[in-house]
């Protein structure tokens, strides 16, 4: 039931949330690790996406990887449920903003459309974010906002019902555990973070196995990882394998 009624969620929304899904111990890990990579990363790179605000590609060495972050039963269902079953992850990464960082404009998570010369076109959903957090998501951390609904809108549609306040804007707040699965059509945007704490956002992509760009970077996975893995979980993963 939990399944159709969240895949009944996107489509009606453009996002839904499984609140206290994945296992904290696992989620905690992969934070204890990553956490210093992240530190070595925002002190030393240029913001890469607005002032104060950084993406970078998340590794695939354990326990920052895990394979509950992409092979879990539900959310494989729900994907799959929305846009059928021939499905691949194929993007695994952070997004961070730092305290500094100022509200995004509103935007889709796509840097073009599917057929260019029709840009609101209304299709089926091509692809699909599933994120979860690595702290607690306070107001203050700089939570996702999601204009609702906004998916089933043409572009400039869209825009004028979040000016006019005629769309639901809903800030996502996470716990450790919880999911968010949303639509990247669905307009968007970061708040500020105002705290001294990073705030980030592990996401994994999946799309309809005919779809591929190259709108982000992302790491290989070792070739120890990738034989660790089942027939079945190979063929979900669209990234370079390294030795």
């Amino acid at each position: 039931m939990i399944v159709s009624e969240k895949i009944l969620e996107i489509r009606q929304n453009g996002f839904c949330v499984l609140r206290a899904h994945l296992p904290k111990p696992t989620v905690n890990a992969c934070k204890e690790a990553f956490w210093p990579i992240l530190l070595e990363y925002v002190h030393g790179a240029e913001a890469n996406r607005g002032p104060c605000r950084h993406f970078l590609p998340m590794p695939f060495h354990r326990p920052c990887f895990a394979p509950e972050f992409f092979f879990d039963t539900t959310i494989l269902d729900v994907i799959r449920g929305a846009m059928g079953s021939r499905v691949v992850a194929d993007q695994w990464g952070c997004d961070i903003p730092l305290r500094g960082s100022e509200s995004q404009r509103f935007h889709a998570d796509y840097q073009r459309p599917l057929f260019e010369e029709m840009p609101d076109l209304s299709l089926p959903p091509y692809m699909l974010v599933v994120s979860f957090s690595l702290i607690d998501i306070s107001a203050d951390h700089g939570p996702i906002e999601i204009a609702t609904g906004t998916h089933r809108m043409a572009r400039e549609e869209a825009i004028s019902a979040i000016e006019s306040g005629d769309c639901d804007v809903h800030p996502v707040l996470l716990e450790i555990g919880d999911v968010l699965v949303r639509h990247p059509r669905t307009l968007h945007r970061g708040t500020p973070n105002i705290t001294d704490t990073p705030r980030p956002l592990t996401t994994v992509r999946y799309v309809r196995r005919w779809y591929a760009d190259e709108s982000r970077e992302v790491n290989a996975i070792p070739n120890t990882i990738w034989q660790s893995m089942t027939q079945e979980q190979r063929a979900i993963m669209r990234f370079p394998i390294t030795d």
